[in-house]
């Protein structure tokens, strides 16, 4: 028919409007999927539950039948000449609830959206692109069984040898290969992941530390060979953020001495710790997890956003357990506007984990809920 051939060249075209016209577009077209759903029409999402045992490769694919889902890809890189950069991957899968016994195949059932990110201390901010589209239609997919996510040319994927994400963005372009040969550190019990006093305010939660990076960027329109490390993040869910919350801090920490540690905190309306949690992986592979006494994040110096005017803690010191550690960002303004795709603005930084003066690992902070509430 021909309106619904209109709404696949809107969705075709949408990959090449500027920022501003793509917020726009987003935002119309996630209040156009809001008045399609049926009066009264509630989604079925599956809840997580403690006791449940993660199965690989399986749940390296994707959990539709939950609300949200993220992989999420942190890291540093150095170039041949030397210069460290910091980089950011992350496909985010959501699962609106509305139309979905609806046979159309322009109901909007999966919704995707991709962030990627360039920190050049050279260049003093992110560079950074952003998709979104309706999974369907040869556009955007996010496949059951393994890690193997897309939209449109940018692309997450596993095989046997490790990750691959490949990156075509307006100002930069990334195709990195990752390697690891450890087991993926399951967070909180066995995979379950609290983030709240209530058993369902949980995720299902897995990290892949120290990963191997190998592979070419492309910025200013030279390609430069680059190698480093860095930290994946898989989680889903489908009751994430409490009421009582406005977002969280969060650390993944490579150590110098092949230990890793994943810190975070949910702060409440008030500044303070809504809930907290953690886990830290020594050398031998011996796991510590923390519970929410055990973490705390105190900012060291704060910097502002002359495009948001938001305000984050950029410098944190961070205590798990006995650990005690100093969180130095690689340059202040690592802020990035989403709100032409997920609706958000938060900070994602590189930083260095110093004990006094040593500089003991390199990873990365993530702030959010600084520019208003984060709603998911």
């Amino acid at each position: 028919m021909a309106a619904n051939g209109m709404r696949s060249v809107l969705w075709v075209e949408m990959f090449r409007l500027s920022p501003r016209c793509l917020r726009s577009f987003a935002s119309l077209a996630l209040s156009l999927s809001l008045l399609w759903a049926a009066p009264g029409q509630s989604a079925d999402y599956a809840q997580v539950r403690p006791g449940h045992r993660l199965e690989f490769p399986r749940d390296h694919g994707a959990h539709p039948r939950f609300r949200t889902e993220w992989w999420y890809i942190t890291g540093w890189l150095t170039t041949t000449d030397g210069a460290a950069l910091g980089f950011q991957v992350t496909f985010f899968r959501n699962r609106p609830g509305v139309q979905e016994d609806n046979p159309s195949r322009f109901a909007p059932k999966q919704l995707l959206f991709a962030h990627a990110a360039i920190a050049d201390p050279r260049r003093g901010r992110l560079r950074h692109d952003q998709r979104a589209a309706r999974e369907g239609f040869g556009l955007a997919s996010a496949a059951e069984g393994d890690t193997e996510v897309r939209i449109g040319d940018w692309r997450l994927s596993r095989d046997r040898h490790g990750y691959r994400a490949t990156i075509l963005a307006r100002e930069f372009g990334l195709d990195l290969g990752f390697a690891t040969d450890a087991p993926p550190l399951l967070q909180g019990e066995a995979g379950y992941s609290r983030k709240g006093p209530r058993p369902a305010q949980a995720s299902y939660y897995y990290s892949r530390p120290h990963l191997r990076v190998n592979g070419g960027i492309e910025v200013d329109g030279r390609r430069l060979a680059v190698s480093g490390e860095a930290w994946l993040d898989h989680e889903w869910s489908s009751e994430y953020l409490a009421q009582e919350a406005v977002g969280w801090d969060w650390t993944g920490i490579n150590f110098a001495d092949g230990s890793a540690l994943m810190a975070f905190r949910i702060r409440d309306r008030a500044g303070g710790s809504f809930w907290a949690g953690g886990s830290h992986r020594d050398a031998r592979g011996r796991l510590t997890v923390f519970a929410p006494r055990d973490i705390e994040f105190a900012p060291l110096r704060y910097w502002r956003s002359p495009r948001t005017g938001a305000t984050y803690p950029v410098a944190m010191r961070v205590r798990a357990g006995a650990l005690q550690i100093e969180l130095d960002p690689l340059m202040d303004d690592q802020e990035l506007d989403a709100r032409a795709s997920t609706g958000t603005v938060y900070w994602e930084g590189a930083v260095r984990a110093r004990g006094g003066t040593e500089v003991l690992g390199r990873g990365y902070l993530e702030l959010t809920g600084y520019a208003g509430r984060l709603n998911l």
